[in-house]
């Protein structure tokens, strides 16, 4: 139980920092909240656990291929504010694209062998 504290409390440490970076310096915490954190995070847990580097790597690979229609929240999120929609509207908004993004990624993947 206290290994699943550790790894929520790192896990969480790591937001707080985010956000709390972006209130001083957004360049530096868009850096930070760019990098994978939580696909290092889950590398690292597993590995810890035991789980096999090919067990890893594949998890690595599905999550590149699933890195692409996430950037759709991180385009069309800005565009929809600087076009006057309200935040929560923007957000549900880019969110539901993306969550369409990632419907039509899967059949697609799989048509190339790419398993999800």
């Amino acid at each position: 139980m206290v290994y699943y504290a550790f790894k929520v409390l790192i896990s969480a440490l790591l937001i707080v920092a985010i956000t709390e970076l972006s209130k001083r310096n957004s360049g530096l915490a868009a850096l930070l909240a760019s990098l994978p954190l939580t696909s290092l995070l889950a590398f690292i847990w597993l590995h810890v656990e035991g789980t096999a580097a090919s067990e890893i790597a594949t998890l690595s690979t599905q999550i590149f291929w699933l890195v692409l229609p996430s950037l759709l929240l991180f385009v069309l999120l800005p565009l929809l504010i600087k076009q006057g929609w309200g935040f929560g509207l923007s957000l549900a908004v880019s969110a539901a694209v993306t969550a369409g993004g990632y419907l039509a990624m899967r059949p697609l993947l799989a048509r190339f062998g790419v398993m999800l």
